[in-house]
């Protein structure tokens, strides 16, 4: 096994419940265009691949979805969202203490989502998690989203890491995949967001919960 000195994350679902907040965004945005709104499980559902998919899932879960309509929902959800998006948020128990302990063991942490870079970066100033990234990578115009590896080989090259010794960190299937097409090893967050099994190569550690000492064996102790 590989010792790991770059450990990346994935944010929603992984570092922090979210699912909430975006469900109440969501449902703003199809009050706005008459429609019914959607329970917790069907937003969460479609969570991970961007906001532009999660408007689109969810426009064409309750009628029809054509660019004019998807434009508008986006510009609400959006717009709902950044107003109030950490009312229901909260970080999963334990999380600062992992990314506290890791700091001390000298592994460089950063984090990519497909979240939009801006509301990222402000969810984790307001939660406590920005000091501990050496970079933050989230969803810009300019570059695809993931599963595309784009992003993530960003992240880890703004870190100095490679891929041999960087640890990709997150909750579902658009994360493994990420990992897999960057060629990172992945660690699964069983808590999080996972919809349906994992397709592809096994995990290189699954976890239900965080633990401070949950990745001491992969990692390098401190000096």
């Amino acid at each position: 096994m590989n010792t790991y000195k770059t450990l990346i994350f994935d944010l929603d679902g992984t570092l922090i419940d979210s699912a909430p907040d975006i469900h109440a965004a969501v449902n703003a945005a199809l009050a706005d265009a008459a429609r019914p709104s959607l329970d917790l499980a069907t937003v969460t559902s479609f969570i991970g691949h961007g906001v532009e998919t999660l408007v689109e899932r969810s426009l064409g879960a309750t009628g029809v979805c054509n660019p004019e309509k998807h434009k508008r929902a986006l510009g609400i959800f959006l717009d709902a969202y950044e107003a109030d998006n950490s009312t229901l948020t909260r970080h999963y128990p334990r999380v600062l203490a992992v990314l506290g302990h890791l700091k001390g063991r000298g592994v460089k942490l950063g984090l990519c989502t497909n979240k939009p870079h801006a509301p990222a970066v402000e969810i984790c100033k307001k939660f406590d998690l920005y000091p501990y990234f050496d970079a933050v990578h989230g969803a810009q115009d300019n570059v695809p989203r993931k599963p595309d590896a784009a992003s993530l080989l960003r992240c880890m090259a703004d870190l100095r890491g490679n891929a041999r010794t960087t640890l990709y960190v997150g909750d579902s299937q658009v994360d493994h995949m990420t990992a897999y097409n960057a060629g990172i090893d992945f660690a699964l967050f069983t808590g999080g967001y996972l919809n349906d099994p994992l397709e592809g190569p096994p995990p290189l550690i699954e976890f239900s919960q965080w633990s401070q000492n949950c990745f001491d064996a992969v990692t390098c102790p401190p000096v």
